[in-house]
């Protein structure tokens, strides 16, 4: 029996193990279009038939100048959607359940001719200083991750990830050190990310889960420690979240505190968010050793389990780790001969 391979049920969404393939920007959208292409298709539905319980697409932008990149993942329009559409389908043939991670970059969209931010305060001095944005345009940004979600959920989405993580736009609101504001959005650095949430949560269908990805801890030097995201996060949940993935820094370049690096060393943050919070999470961070993987569901640490890297070399990493764990797969027919 194992307990990485044992069903799990979030509000309506039922998932057939505890994996989950986290968002990773794949950078390959060439048209620049933000549609994504055949490399997308084949590199999720690898996943799916690779025994993934869950996937999330990575970053997906509300507009154009909220890609990191020019080569990233957007939603802001109709025309997306078909694209995202012919991936779930093909994802849900293989018995996965598919999520889309919606974001916006914020002062870390690099190829964005100004990018905006919560404050005028860029990441370094090798990055461009960002303009804040106005209190009516954090208005409109709202309704612009509200629209992307509306076209998440006529794509066929099982559920919806808000990247409130890594330094990115959501993160430098509630982040003390990023965000200066002196009108509403800076004496309550809650209020964007739970206005996001409320609006995303407005729009979906009562029995599909809202996960939110967020970083426990800030590296940088006078950044944030795991009481601040915490008490965030206990906003985030009343305003809707159902799930957090519970990820570390990307904010700026560490200071002194600098992230261990090691196998699990997040970990204790998802146990953290758990206990604190009495709601489902993720964990990830160097977690493809199945062993630990294993241990990590069985000691009731986390809910689930994100394994980046680890699947970016190999997209049947859960195949081959239920094989480990349990000597016995069902793989897809064509693969058969092969287990």
């Amino acid at each position: 029996m194992s307990h990485l391979f044992s069903p799990i049920k979030l509000k309506g969404l039922e998932i057939k193990n505890r994996v989950v393939m986290p968002p990773m920007c794949q950078y390959s959208v060439e048209a620049k279009d933000g549609i994504p292409n055949d490399w997308h298709f084949v590199h999720y539905v690898s996943r799916a038939v690779g025994g993934s319980g869950l996937i999330i697409v990575e970053m997906t932008d509300v507009e154009p100048d909220g890609r990191i990149t020019d080569n990233d993942l957007g939603l802001w329009s109709d025309e997306q959607i078909p694209a995202y559409e012919r991936i779930v389908s093909e994802v849900h043939k293989y018995g996965s359940k598919i999520g889309i991670q919606i974001a916006h970059a914020g002062r870390k969209a690099t190829d964005a001719k100004e990018p905006v931010s919560s404050s005028d305060i860029p990441v370094d001095s090798k990055w461009k200083k960002p303009r804040a944005l106005s209190t009516d345009e954090v208005k409109e940004m709202v309704n612009k991750f509200k629209d992307a979600a509306k076209r998440a959920i006529v794509a066929g989405f099982d559920t919806i990830e808000i990247h409130g993580a890594h330094g990115y736009l959501i993160h430098q609101f509630h982040s003390p050190a990023i965000n200066n504001r002196s009108d509403d959005y800076g004496k309550d650095l809650s209020k964007f990310g739970v206005e996001v949430i409320q609006a995303i949560r407005s729009v979906m269908p009562d029995g599909m889960p809202l996960i939110m990805r967020i970083s426990a801890v800030e590296y940088m030097d006078n950044g944030y420690g795991l009481q601040h995201s915490l008490e965030l996060a206990k906003k985030y949940k009343e305003a809707g979240v159902d799930v957090f993935h519970v990820s570390s820094g990307g904010e700026a370049p560490p200071g002194k505190v600098k992230p261990a690096n090691t196998p699990g060393y997040q970990v204790p943050f998802a146990r953290a968010f758990k206990q604190a919070l009495d709601l489902p999470v993720i964990a990830v961070g160097i977690l493809e050793d199945v062993n630990l993987a294993e241990k990590v569901i069985e000691e009731g640490d986390a809910e689930l389990v994100a394994i980046g890297r680890g699947m970016l070399k190999d997209p049947y990493w859960a195949l081959h780790a239920e094989e480990s764990i349990t000597g016995e797969v069902e793989p897809p027919t064509p693969y058969k001969r092969g287990f």
